[in-house]
């Protein structure tokens, strides 16, 4: 039997949820490959984020099964078997949550060699408290997750951000946008937090800014409420279209690796932006940049946020306001932020 080495191993890496955190792995698998081109790589994941992983190749796959197959106590052993069945040298958890630690520990006692992330909760809870707040850079979420490889003793350097290539446009999008011409912006104003979504009339008031200036504005979102949001702004406003519930995520992905720059919050398309090399003029409210969470490979400089004495509060923006006005996003003038895309783009048309 051959011997098992850092090049042959398989890693199992454990990401199952969320979106934007799924997407922060992908510079690292992709560092990782690039520096381990034998290596075999399992993610264990939701299928629907499979498309995050398509610029990396010999990507593995496995989708739990947790509404029947791996429900419960049980389904979580059976799991577990499943994946034992695979020939997992090494687990690679970087969610470190009930379940991954339970698969982990249960492969660590089959004598698999295991590592897990550590999300730095006391220095995030020492940056959001009340009073004294510590406000410092703390290591990125995408380093944190290179750690846990590190720890398994794959050595590699992450880039300075992902390649920007612009896909072809699909056929869908090709029908409610055309093809591009001029500059095109996006907006993503939503998130799941109260504490990180722009307000809606402001909202509005800022896209009526960029149609104004731009050729196209294309609104990004999910959800029954953000697609009548997006179908409004389409009434209200010229060159803007709505693609919320009409493309798919790989779709969507072609689309936002066109777009000029991209207005979004803290939010999971300022990840998917990150991982097509596209610009993101990001708006913060209760949370802050300096908690880890900015996009990878996203410039500091396109950050909109003000100086408040309460922010940050919150690490994902889940905590009531402690002014109950989220001052922290009602302050933020529209013109301000279309001034930011400005900007950004002008900076992109240097020669």
């Amino acid at each position: 039997m051959a011997k098992t080495t850092l090049a042959n191993r398989h890693i199992l890496v454990i990401r199952l949820s969320a979106m934007g955190d799924v997407a922060m792995t992908v510079p690292v698998l992709a560092a990782l490959r690039k520096a381990e081109p034998t290596v075999r790589i399992t993610v264990l994941t939701r299928s629907f984020f499979r498309p995050f992983f398509r610029s990396i190749p010999d990507i593995e796959f496995f989708t739990p099964d947790f509404d029947k197959r791996h429900k419960g106590v049980i389904g979580l052993i059976r799991l577990f078997n499943d994946l034992r069945r695979l020939q997992i040298d090494c687990v690679a958890d970087l969610h470190d949550v009930l379940r991954s630690k339970v698969l982990r520990t249960l492969f660590a006692l089959m004598g698999c060699e295991t590592a897990h992330i550590d999300k730095g909760r006391t220095e995030k809870k020492t940056m959001t408290r009340k009073f004294r707040k510590q406000l410092v850079p703390l290591k990125t979420t995408v380093e944190r997750y290179r750690d846990v490889f590190l720890e398994l003793g794959y050595r590699f350097e992450l880039p300075a951000s992902m390649p920007r290539v612009a896909h072809p446009i699909p056929e869908q999008i090709l029908t409610l946008a055309g093809p591009k011409t001029g500059i095109w912006v996006g907006v993503a104003p939503f998130a799941k937090h109260k504490g990180k979504i722009y307000p809606a009339i402001k909202t509005g008031e800022l896209i009526g800014l960029l149609s104004s200036r731009y050729e196209r504005v294309c609104v990004f979102g999910g959800g029954k409420y953000e697609q009548q949001f997006g179908e409004y702004m389409q009434e209200c406003y010229p060159n803007i279209v709505s693609v919320i519930g009409h493309v798919t995520l790989d779709e969507e992905l072609d689309l936002m690796s066109n777009i000029d720059c991209m207005v979004g919050m803290d939010s999971a398309t300022m990840h998917l932006c990150s991982l097509v090399g596209t610009p993101v003029v990001s708006i913060w409210g209760a949370t802050h940049p300096y908690a880890g969470f900015y996009g990878f490979g996203q410039s500091p400089a396109h950050a909109v946020q003000l100086d408040l004495p309460c922010r940050p509060c919150s690490v994902f923006g889940n905590k009531l306001c402690l002014t109950h006005d989220y001052r922290c996003l009602e302050g933020i003038a529209p013109e301000t932020i279309a001034e930011r895309v400005a900007q950004v783009i002008a900076a992109q048309q240097k020669p």
